[in-house]
């Protein structure tokens, strides 16, 4: 159950009821006093009694805290910090929800205290190992007895306070660590990681195994389901959950846009968040305005700039400096395009000749962990020019010695223009006057979207310093028309729900098998997991819908069913047949002979067709990606004004449209006409494709009954047995259709009746079968057929307890257990010398992919097969085990070898001005896979050794130590 205590019970919220006046200044205090407010709410387990004095402690709907503080503070805290703080002396488990810069760390410093106080321990956990180092320093500064603990440091591990990265905790959750007996508090930072697609079942776990004595501490950005997560854990370890929210930010924020290669900006959102659209109309008109030519292409280019000082991201951050909105955050999406930007400044200078000294003295300081030869690498002589102007790059290819002392400078003011990446929008509170975005979209790995809501507030939330600026600025560059919604989404939308991102790995059902106590099951977990709690929440609702569809679906007139159905039926047959029939045809080789120009095609996308287009021509996409068929389509006339993107629309009866060209994809065609018409020879003019508007409209008046396809067999001459017998049936279909007595003369209500319900009762029975294939069902299944895999592999006997292979793997988090326990006991690794080991575990570690054709010597290309093979021998055996899996896909994404050859001249002892001349992948992140390596060596060290593989043991050292030189395992600068 959730009580909640709204924001109008209050006092806060009760202060920020002011009268808005016209004047300034009251809409700024307004806003102001509403920056306090912050809504409560409490999950309570059914039948819990709160012993606590109302007193001291208030209620669990009201907690106030009225005794002595565990720490002061030498400000006044926020309603949300004084809120999160007496749940906190309720000794009560609290998720706080606030923007960057909100001042959450309050809170956690405040639990810190607290175990301080009552002689106790406290776990800080961080998502990456860069924020455990920070929050490493933050906090030995201002509590002393800090340890730290992340795969490649350990500091004081008998600390009071320990800060870990949440894989070390989860680690020691699973080995039963005694340290866990001593602790009262976890603080999760940023549990928000948790919808990480490859790491978020690591928070996940780690927040079940945790014993129900400890209570934890959440701090998240905003997110729009905070009470279904503080339900869960109010659920999981039946103590209540408090969640304490507020999206007010200290500093309001204005939001404006700049069009690239216009000139000038544009306020759209201001500081009280109001959406300014007479500014978003002058914003489009610049669009329109600008001459041809200068729109999207050139707009590209003139974005980066060659450094002729005439590009706009030149202008932009010169005009900052101007009217004084320094320091700047530039973000980009990429991380070349950080270092071409800031090269491209080349002609400003930021900082007084003393600002100049003190970054050169900071800059001679950090460098002195280094070895002289490592110090006159490129990398860092040219970086220091560039910082001693006040320009910097943050990205995560930069060296890490780089990269936090570019932090320091920036918090210490001496960095005024920061070109980042939006992993700088993590951690560590490091705000700006004001915030550039350089793009609004990004690729995801999957395709170029827009940036999210959530994203947008984790980056914009940069900008305003707390008691240094009244407003934070926020400027947007946008390189083409945007639809003021889309916009809207982005700066003013809710923040995105915490989605589960649970899945079952090897590793933790090992783990969970060799576990004494039994209480632990998988099945436990995955009936605990958030993922099965979201999804039974959603079990009433999907009842309700079902419901109201069946009501509908009893009203729908019914009379003549059966013979609507039949010919419904008969229809959705053909257009299933046909479907089958053209993804057979789609392929280039039997299709683009006929794609000549003028040819008819019938364009479907989705659920949407598009109707009948026109063939312009065929274009093959570099890189083998295909072809793309630009087509005349009939678009809405919507979406042609503005200059924006033609949309296409299905032309219905009366609709007034344009003829455009419009890029398709092949797969998109969903059908081929025998009819052709003639194309002019200049399609820019609109009469010109009106004219082809009309042959097509014409067209379909002369065939009535649909435009005449070609036939694969008679015209496309394919000979193919499978397509020969589609076209058959086809043909079949076709005849009882026209001979239905419904074909002749159509009852077109009765049909639109029928095919509605036909509809509804399509949606009933799936909503039905969601609701029967609980997701535990599907869970378990793939338990199943994982702990298969386990016995055919030899991990687990026929009773699932776990032998000496799986006692290996049970200790192997950071590639993939199975594959190198397999090149373990295989005697792959018994052939090879230490150099040869580091150089193989390489291909396990995940980074960035290389650009370049890979030419392995042979000491290495003959291992990299072993290991090729052992890898597609375990793919196969999950495929026989029904797991979904693409066994080419596995071996590409599990064998990684872009950086055997880096990695074995590095273990030999080549130097790192060397090794990096051997690829193309950015230096910062080969140290992070080096250190992801020595990780992965001692987690091999440790398994060797549990089974007893003293010589394998030997060698996992031996490669570890090879690695552990030079540059590559410089001591953070935090530490």
């Amino acid at each position: 159950m959730v009580e909640s205590a709204s924001p109008g019970k209050r006092k806060e919220a009760e202060d920020s009821q002011v009268n808005e006046t016209s004047t300034q200044l009251s809409i700024s205090n307004k806003r102001r006093n509403l920056a306090r407010t912050c809504v409560h709410e409490v999950a309570v387990p059914s039948g819990h009694f709160s012993s606590k004095d109302e007193s001291i402690h208030g209620t669990l709907s009201n907690p106030v805290h009225n005794g002595e503080m565990a720490k002061s503070y030498p400000f006044t805290l926020d309603p949300f910090q004084q809120v999160s703080v007496a749940c906190l002396e309720r000794n009560e488990s609290v998720l706080v929800s606030a923007h960057t810069s909100a001042g959450k760390t309050a809170v956690a410093e405040y639990a810190i205290a607290m175990a301080f106080r009552d002689k106790q321990r406290v776990i800080y956990t961080s998502p990456l190992k860069a924020l455990s180092n920070q929050k490493y320093r933050e906090l030995s500064q201002e509590f002393k007895d800090v340890g730290l603990m992340t795969g490649d440091v350990t500091i004081s591990p008998n600390a009071s306070c320990l800060v870990m990265t949440t894989e070390i905790l989860r680690g020691m959750l699973y080995r039963g660590s005694e340290v866990l007996k001593e602790v009262a508090w976890v603080i999760f930072d940023e549990i928000h990681y948790m919808k990480d697609r490859e790491r978020g079942v690591v928070w996940e776990e780690s927040i079940i195994f945790l014993p129900p004595a400890i209570k934890m501490v959440f701090l998240s950005a905003t997110m729009s389901n905070a009470t279904e997560f503080a339900e869960w854990i109010c659920n999981l370890h039946k103590q209540p959950c408090h969640v304490v929210y507020t999206d007010f930010r200290p500093t309001p924020l204005q939001h404006y846009v700049f069009p690239v290669g216009g000139s000038g900006l544009y306020l759209v959102v201001d500081e009280n968040e109001q959406f300014r659209e007479d500014n978003f109309v002058k914003l489009q008109d610049t669009f329109s305005k600008q001459k041809p030519g200068t729109g999207k292409s050139n707009g590209k280019t003139s974005k980066g700039g060659s450094g002729s000082g005439g590009s706009d991201i030149y202008k932009i951050v010169k005009m900052i400096m101007e009217r004084k909105f320094q320091p700047v955050i530039i973000f980009s999406f990429s991380r070349r395009e950080c270092e071409q930007h800031a090269m491209s400044m080349s002609k400003l200078d930021f900082n007084t000749q003393e600002e100049k000294d003190t970054v050169e003295h900071v800059f001679r300081n950090a460098v002195l962990c280094l070895s002289e030869e490592d110090r006159n690498l490129p990398a860092i002589e040219l970086m220091l020019p560039l910082l001693q102007r006040g320009i910097a790059v943050h990205h995560s290819g930069l060296l890490p010695v780089i990269k936090e002392l570019v932090e320091i400078l920036f918090q210490e003011g001496l960095v005024k223009a920061l070109f980042a990446t939006e992993t700088f929008a993590m951690g560590l509170n490091m705000p700006a006057k004001t915030v550039v975005f350089t793009a609004v979209k990004k690729w995801d790995g999957d395709s170029h979207r827009y940036i999210g809501s959530g994203e947008y507030i984790q980056m914009s939330g940069r900008a305003g310093r707390r008691g240094k600026d009244e407003r934070g600025i926020c400027i947007i560059m946008i390189d083409e028309q945007m639809e003021m919604n889309t916009l809207k989404d982005m700066v003013l939308g809710k923040p995105a729900p915490l989605v589960s991102t649970f899945r079952l790995s090897y590793y933790s059902i090992l783990n969970l098998m060799s576990r004494a106590e039994g209480q632990f099951t998988a099945e436990h977990v995955i009936r605990n997991s958030f993922h099965q709690f979201q999804y039974e929440k959603a079990l009433p609702d999907i009842g309700k819908k079902v419901s109201k569809l069946e009501e509908e679906a009893a009203l729908l007139d019914a009379s003549g069913e059966a013979e609507v159905a039949e010919y419904h039926k008969l229809k959705l047959e053909i257009a299933h047949l046909e479907r089958k029939m053209m993804s057979q045809i789609i392929r280039p080789e039997r299709i683009l002979y006929f794609l000549l120009p003028g040819r008819l095609v019938k364009i479907r996308e989705g659920g949407t067709d598009w109707g009948w287009g026109v063939v312009v021509n065929v274009v093959k996409k570099p890189s083998g990606g295909g072809y793309i068929v630009d087509t005349l389509l009939h678009c809405s006339p919507a979406s042609t004004e503005n200059n924006s993107r033609p949309k296409p629309c299905p032309p219905g009866p009366g609709e007034k449209g344009e003829m455009h060209v419009v890029p398709v994809q092949l797969p998109l065609i969903s059908a081929l006409s025998k009819l052709r018409v003639a194309i002019p020879s200049d399609l820019r003019p609109l009469e010109a494709r009106q004219s082809i508007l009309l042959a097509v409209q014409e067209l379909g008046n002369r065939f009535p009954q649909g435009l005449p396809k070609l036939n694969p067999v008679k015209d496309m001459d394919i000979r193919d047995p499978e397509i020969v017998d589609l076209v058959s049936q086809i043909e079949e279909h076709e005849k009882k259709l026209y001979a239905h007595s419904l074909h002749k003369h159509q009852d077109v209500d009765q049909i639109k009746c029928y095919q509605r319900k036909a509809e509804v009762n399509h949606e009933i029975q799936q909503l039905k079968t969601k609701m029967r294939d609980s997701q535990l069902q599907k869970f378990r299944e793939e338990l199943k057929n994982r702990s298969r895999v386990l016995k055919k592999l030899g991990h687990i006997d026929a009773d699932g307890v776990v032998q000496l292979k799986g006692r290996a793997a049970c200790l192997i988090d950071t590639g993939d257990e199975l594959l190198v326990t397999e090149l373990m006991f295989n005697g792959t690794f018994n052939d090879l010398d230490h150099h040869q080991v580091a150089a193989l575990a390489s291909c396990f570690i995940p980074g960035d992919k290389s650009n370049e054709q890979i030419q392995l010597r042979t000491e290495l290309a003959r291992p990299l097969q072993q290991l090729q093979d052992s890898a597609r021998r375990i793919a196969e055996i999950q495929h026989e085990c029904k797991l979904e899996i693409n066994v080419d896909e596995f071996v590409e994404s599990t064998v990684r070898p872009y950086l055997m050859d880096v990695i074995y001249s590095w273990s030999k002892g080549a130097s790192f001005a060397d090794v990096i001349q051997m690829t193309d992948i950015f230096e910062g992140s080969i140290i992070r896979s080096a250190r992801r390596l020595d990780e992965f060596l001692n987690q091999l060290r440790a398994a060797a050794e549990a089974v007893g593989e003293v010589d394998l043991e030997k060698k996992f050292a031996a490669a570890s130590e090879s690695l552990r030189r030079g540059i590559m395992f410089a001591n953070s600068l935090y530490l």
